[in-house]
């Protein structure tokens, strides 16, 4: 195929285009973000956002097609941001699946303090968005796999932690299922204390309530005992 002088020319305004465009996309998402981890879904406002970054309201719409649609896009960026379970350190990988879980629920204090925005933002998706919206929210998640799961329950069973007589799909949904649920209740009594423990339990019976979860979730997808694999 021939390519013409005209054609090769018009590549570069194309591109300046196309590149002009991802900035300004990136710019809405990052400006979104944080609009979302303040205010929450339901309250945070398109034409704020617009105003902040001094464009058009329908500027965004042309970008990302509605509020669902901006949001969408700022939870995914969120996730992709936060550290998938394969992040932890060799030394505590080495100790093994559940070691690996304590070592994020202990840690999810400070994450909350290193990555405020994302985190408050992919727990309004978890819980303060409509169905339609979380629909869509799912199937991301399980198409992507951001936080690594698939990978992780993988080692898990490799290594003699966990059942290898049921499914890894129904693995890794009681591990996303539960470890959401569980983390959330860790990130909400950071945000608002003595929410998680109602009757006003004190912060250092943290440690006692993730014994006990990890306790929970190993009799539900560990190994037992008596068939694991010696080390």
């Amino acid at each position: 195929m021939v390519i013409t002088r005209a054609a090769l020319e018009s590549v570069g305004p194309l591109q300046r285009s196309r590149s002009r465009s991802a900035v300004k996309r990136t710019q809405i998402i990052n400006t979104a973000m944080g609009h979302f981890a303040e205010r929450g879904f339901e309250d945070a406002r398109v034409g704020d956002i617009a105003d902040e970054l001094g464009i058009a309201k329908g500027s965004i719409f042309q970008h990302f097609n509605s509020k669902n649609g901006l949001f969408l896009e700022a939870y995914k960026k969120a996730v992709r941001s936060l550290p998938a379970y394969l992040d932890a350190p060799s030394e505590v990988l080495q100790k093994g699946f559940f070691e690996t879980l304590r070592y994020w629920l202990v840690r999810t204090e400070h994450l909350v303090r290193e990555d405020w925005i994302p985190y408050r933002v992919s727990l309004f998706g978890n819980h303060g968005t409509d169905l339609s919206l979380k629909r869509q929210i799912n199937r991301f998640m399980v198409a992507e796999d951001p936080y690594g799961t698939v990978a992780f329950v993988k080692t898990g069973i490799e290594r003699g932690e966990l059942r290898s007589d049921i499914d890894i799909e129904i693995i890794v949904s009681v591990l996303d299922w539960t470890m959401e649920r569980f983390q959330d209740a860790l990130l909400t009594e950071e945000l608002d204390p003595g929410l998680f423990g109602r009757n006003g339990q004190p912060a250092d019976q943290k440690d006692a309530r993730i014994v006990q979860f990890l306790e929970v979730l190993r009799g539900a997808i560990g190994r037992p005992a008596a068939t694991r694999p010696r080390s």
